[in-house]
């Protein structure tokens, strides 16, 4: 099998690169690994680019990166572009790939390429990003692009792909900027992996949380809201409430104290943690009295304040701080979906102050306190010890003992890792956890990172046993991340078909007539007291309707009350996970209801 690019020192070079510049490396294959897909997805996305530019002359185009996703290209047409002109354009790209063009490389220096785009504000606009004196340009028959590679020697190497979808993207994903085409696409190097792949998206088609959601009433948005800022329904409220119990239990059981930090402080304080020079982009601020404050993005330094209330001893170590903090970040509009991207969001966040012999065995616990979690949620996941980025604050010693006391607690207790070069949050290194959902997704969630800057940057301490002053090391933690994506996970994950202990909804109470009100009424009430959600459907619609309703909003249990149930102290059950149909008692129905929301204890 020949070759489609290299790889030296750990950067993929096309072969034309490659022999130009005499760089020899491991060769890349056409397969479907890592990075012979980065290349082949690069090359698809100029093919698409190619056919685009043939079907709709005066497409001009921005970037077309290769994307967790598969690719996307921007591009700006007169031609408004919908979800039927991706026939014609994947019909296009077949024809240019048959003809298989060879895909070439030259350069021209800066100068040379803003004369040549001239007419391109797109064109122009991209150079702008670009720090070098000479840009590269690929070719293939007729289209050219400024591009730094890698690509395929041809594109007649490209056969199994499919465009996925098209959007709107701002340029730059800045919303004050104008509005752009997006398609998305997305390739393989052979057909059954795409069409698995396809058959993936159809079934993720089906789990979106945002569908679900809606019909589930979980949430909404609001456009005079704002975007970015979902609105929790009742149901949805629920569902919250029930994790964040779960949750408050399970940290309290771990000796975690609640504390809560305000939402926005003075930006002197920011300016210390490093926040405004490093990540004020993200941030919002106002002003109060001729002060400058920021609304929080993190909810460390309102923990760091919490710590600073009293003196400590090592013999108080660790200290264990954690809470639902509510933060805002700004996010450009063209980057918001749904739950998975918002702008403001609440963190189960916690904070541990710790000596430095205790990061190992505070490491363990918060990784065991994971895998409780994920395990209970049926999600199998890997972690990423992740880390200094280029824009970082701090000591390179620091840094290089804060990332080596990561790998030394995930080495010492023999827990599988992964390396995220410059993967790191700015203040320090971290352990990603990154989970797989019921249809092979990996998703984002937790975090640990380890911090000596803050503590050194705010001048924490504590009292040694010869009572010298000594500097506490700071362990950043979530584990789901935040409540607004991990629900939105959840509902993917569960197709909306939550277990009993997390469920929205429980427990649907459909009485047959009105008469059957007060039964339905005392029921739920003592569903309440064993801390179980109910819903009473008694509108005035037919029986079979309100059933129906229920069904729809998948609730694992409806109970139908009638004249039997009444004169009996029963109850009529549907289990929609079992599809069973059955009568109880009931004392037997709450005894059997308690024990299923109960059964989950973190």
């Amino acid at each position: 099998m020949n070759a489609i690019a290299i790889k030296h020192n750990d950067q993929i070079i096309d072969l034309q690169t490659a022999e130009q510049l005499g760089f020899e490396g491991e060769q890349i294959h056409l397969d479907n690994s890592e990075d012979s897909l980065e290349v082949l997805r690069h090359s698809t996305a100029h093919l698409m680019a190619q056919a685009i530019k043939s079907l709709y002359p005066d497409a001009k185009f921005y970037v077309g990166p290769t994307v967790k996703e598969g690719f996307y290209y921007d591009f700006k047409t007169q031609t408004e572009i919908g979800e039927g002109d991706l026939k014609k354009i994947e019909k296009q790209m077949l024809s240019f790939a048959k003809k298989k063009y060879p895909i070439e490389k030259y350069e021209i220096s800066m100068d040379e390429a803003k004369v040549k785009f001239a007419d391109d504000h797109l064109k122009l606009a991209v150079m702008e990003r670009i720090p070098d004196e000479t840009v590269s340009i690929y070719k293939q028959g007729e289209f050219e692009d400024l591009c730094r590679g890698p690509h395929l020697p041809s594109i007649g190497l490209i056969r199994y792909f499919k465009l996925t979808k098209v959007s709107g993207a701002y340029l730059g994903g800045d919303s004050k900027n104008e509005m752009l085409t997006r398609i998305y696409g997305i390739a393989f190097a052979d057909k059954e992996s795409l069409k698995a792949h396809m058959e993936m998206l159809a079934e993720a088609a089906k789990r979106d949380h945002r569908k679900l959601g809606n019909e589930m009433k979980l949430f909404t948005f609001r456009e005079e809201v704002g975007a970015g800022f979902p609105i929790w329904l009742p149901a949805g409220g629920r569902l919250r409430a029930r994790l964040e119990s779960l949750l408050f239990k399970a940290h309290r059981k771990r000796g975690y104290e609640p504390v809560r930090g305000p939402e926005m402080l003075k930006s002197d304080l920011w300016k210390t943690s490093g926040h405004y020079q490093n990540y004020g982009e993200n941030m919002y601020f106002t002003s109060i009295d001729d002060v400058e404050f920021g609304v929080k993005p993190m909810n460390c330094v309102g923990h760091i304040k919490v710590y600073e209330d009293e003196l400590h001893s090592y013999r108080d170590l660790p200290i264990k701080y954690f809470e639902y903090g509510v933060v805002h970040r700004h996010e450009f509009t063209g980057a918001l979906h749904g739950l998975f991207r918002v702008r403001e969001f609440t963190q189960d966040d916690a904070h541990i102050f710790c000596t430095v012999d205790q990061i190992e065995e505070q490491i363990i616990e918060v990784v065991d306190f994971v895998d409780k979690i994920m395990s209970t949620f049926e999600f199998d996941y890997k972690m990423m010890v992740s880390t200094r980025p280029e824009k970082a604050v701090g000591d390179d010693k620091v840094w290089e003992l804060s990332t080596q006391a990561l790998k030394n607690a995930m080495d010492k207790n023999s827990l599988p890792y992964e390396i995220d070069e410059g993967g790191g949050a700015f203040y320090g290194p971290k352990i990603d956890i990154k989970i797989t959902d019921a249809i092979g997704r990996e998703w984002q969630c937790g975090t640990i990172q380890l911090d000596f800057n803050l503590p050194e940057r705010f001048e924490l301490e504590y009292n040694g046993d010869d009572n010298e002053k000594i500097q506490p090391v700071m362990i950043h933690r979530a584990i789901l991340g935040s409540f607004e994506r991990f629900i939105g996970i959840l509902t993917e994950h569960y197709a909306g078909e939550f277990p009993m202990f997390i469920a929205p909804t429980q427990v649907a109470i459909v009485p047959v007539a009105d008469v059957h009100k007060d039964y339905a009424k005392q029921l739920s009430d003592k569903l309440i007291d064993i801390n179980t959600d109910s819903e009473i459907y008694a509108r005035n619609d037919s029986l079979n309707k309100r059933i129906r309703v229920a069904e729809k909003t998948r609730v694992p249990m409806i109970v139908v009350i009638g004249d039997e149930e009444i004169k009996n102290k029963t109850v009529a059950i549907r289990d929609r996970r079992t599809r069973e149909q059955y009568n109880l008692s009931e004392e037997e129905f709450l005894t059997l209801i308690q024990t299923k929301v109960n059964e989950v204890n973190f």
